[in-house]
């Protein structure tokens, strides 16, 4: 199957840069250079292009045409899904608490809310082999006629809980990843005895006009859990 030419166009430019032919901060051969070295129309052109730039490979300054991007080489992107990663699946969860509460200080600046607004507040356990391995505790922004399904919210991640009243691509999601001892509570939902070191994952999300409507703290035992990250 041929490739259409905005993608050999593509797939040109980039084995032009991997190969080091191209290097960063050198100019991308002209919209002109390049309908004539393909036979391509302006408009095709401008579409391998706008692919290479949305692709991190190229931008460009108006009125000079376009140059190869210096690489990101401590960016890496890390796949996080609360009930699986890389050595371990979670096979069971445990409900142990869905409430609507008022938010102190600190919660409501992380929610960017206010004292008297109510937050939904649910809180789990999570199982591997009948196993505790993760303690996990959400915080929801709430709405008057919110449906608060308690089933349905044993099994959920957090994307998953708050997707339902939006849509999952309108929402904005950040994580910060961290080593902590746990305290006293931790320990005993955990079964921790001695001095082992948790895996505390934040998760913060927020809506299309980037406003936080979710914050969210899973504490895994530092034995149950590995992240990795890639380049690609």
């Amino acid at each position: 199957m041929i490739n259409p030419m905005y993608l050999t166009i593509v797939e040109d430019i980039k084995q032009k840069i991997s190969s080091g032919q191209l290097k960063p901060s050198d100019a991308v051969p002209s919209e002109n250079a390049l309908c004539k070295e393909y036979g391509a129309s302006r408009m095709t052109v401008r579409k391998g292009l706008a692919i290479l730039a949305n692709d991190g490979y190229i931008y460009s300054i108006p009125g000079k045409g376009s140059f190869v991007r210096k690489p990101e080489l401590n960016k890496y992107t890390i796949y996080y899904d609360e009930m699986n990663n890389s050595i371990n699946t979670v096979d069971q969860s445990r409900l142990l608490e869905v409430n609507i509460i008022m938010p102190d200080e600190k919660l409501a600046g992380e929610l960017q809310t206010t004292i008297n607004k109510n937050v939904i507040v649910i809180r789990r356990l999570f199982y591997t082999e009948g196993k505790p391995v993760a303690y996990d505790i959400k915080y929801l922004l709430y709405s008057k006629g919110m449906p608060i399904v308690e089933k349905e919210l044993e099994q959920a991640t957090f994307p998953e809980m708050v997707s339902g009243s939006m849509s999952a691509f309108s929402l904005k999601k950040e994580l910060a990843i961290y080593a902590q001892m746990p305290d006293k509570e931790v320990k005993q939902y955990l079964n921790i005895y001695d001095e082992l070191a948790l895996l505390v994952v934040e998760q913060r999300i927020y809506n299309e006009e980037k406003k936080p409507i979710g914050f969210c703290m899973t504490y895994f035992r530092g034995d149950y859990i590995k992240l990795k990250g890639s380049s690609d």
